[in-house]
């Protein structure tokens, strides 16, 4: 029936798309919660992109004068961030080899920090102009982000665009000669699974950075306290750092839940030794 309605090699085309379908969701990988993952691009391949990726950001970063100048900021942030690398690697002893730096973004207006594969990071300076962050709850947005990089989400993300796109271009050729086969509704539904990271990304990140900065002997409740922060700020201006994350109100009820029940790991509160981290900042 199919074939009648498309025509013969339209319909060998789609056969050819749906097999590549099934050869790419094929490829998928466990992360550090048991979560399956889809991945064509293996982690290590997203680190060296994301190499690429980042020296071109700070090429950009440095020509538009967007990097700050503070010193006592940098010195903090290589301080926290370094304890943390630190735990990530007892941790995940993969990330060993990883080249850890972070950019320190001068915007005062953006509250925001990211992690991509390979410990390549920046963090605005908005967070801390806007949320006023005590040490403790900087470690958890920090943890939060490197978690991104240690459950391989960078992989999986680029994994889901490259898909998109290897899809999009099979489905133009199945379809050339038949244009009003697939409307532009169609096509951005499926570009429509291309977010920044996914809801249940974000939540995975939560668990994983609570855990590894409490390892590390930040306070976990400060969690709670961060996302209070963050849900009174998006009151008036939703933060960029929250555009995809759970509900404000689930997630501040599991967070204090997992905070409570992994007081324990770091009773102390003990903190190891900084590891070296490059400050990527405006220094005079």
């Amino acid at each position: 029936m199919l074939s009648k309605i498309l025509g013969e090699s339209v319909t060998k085309r789609l056969a050819w798309v749906l097999g590549m379908t099934a050869a790419l969701v094929s490829g998928c990988s466990t992360s550090p919660t048991g979560r399956s993952q889809f991945m064509i691009i293996s982690p290590q391949a997203a680190v060296v992109q994301s190499q690429k990726a980042y020296a071109t950001t700070i090429q950009g970063l440095k020509k538009d004068n967007k990097l700050s100048d503070d010193s006592r900021l940098a010195d903090r942030v290589q301080g926290i961030t370094g304890r943390l690398i630190t735990t990530a690697h007892e941790q995940f002893p993969q990330s060993r080899s990883w080249d850890w730096s972070v950019a320190l973004i001068d915007d005062d207006e953006t509250v925001n920090a990211w992690c991509m594969a390979g410990g390549r990071m920046a963090v605005y300076t908005g967070l801390f102009k806007q949320l006023d962050l005590t040490d403790d709850e900087f470690a958890q947005i920090m943890g939060h982000e490197i978690a991104h990089a240690l459950a391989n989400h960078t992989a999986e993300q680029m994994s889901r665009a490259i898909a998109a796109q290897i899809g999009l271009s099979a489905i133009n050729a199945a379809s050339e000669g038949n244009q009003g086969l697939l409307t532009g509704a169609q096509l951005a539904a499926v570009l429509a699974l291309q977010l920044p990271n996914s809801r249940t990304a974000e939540s995975e990140a939560d668990a994983i950075g609570l855990e590894l900065a409490t390892l590390t002997g930040y306070e976990p409740t400060a969690a709670v306290s961060l996302w209070r922060k963050m849900s009174a700020l998006s009151d008036k201006r939703p933060p960029e750092f929250m555009s995809t994350h759970p509900d404000p109100e689930r997630r501040l009820g599991t967070l204090a839940e997992r905070a409570r029940q992994i007081g324990g790991l770091n009773p102390a509160q003990q903190k190891p030794e900084i590891h070296p981290v490059t400050i990527v900042y405006k220094q005079d």
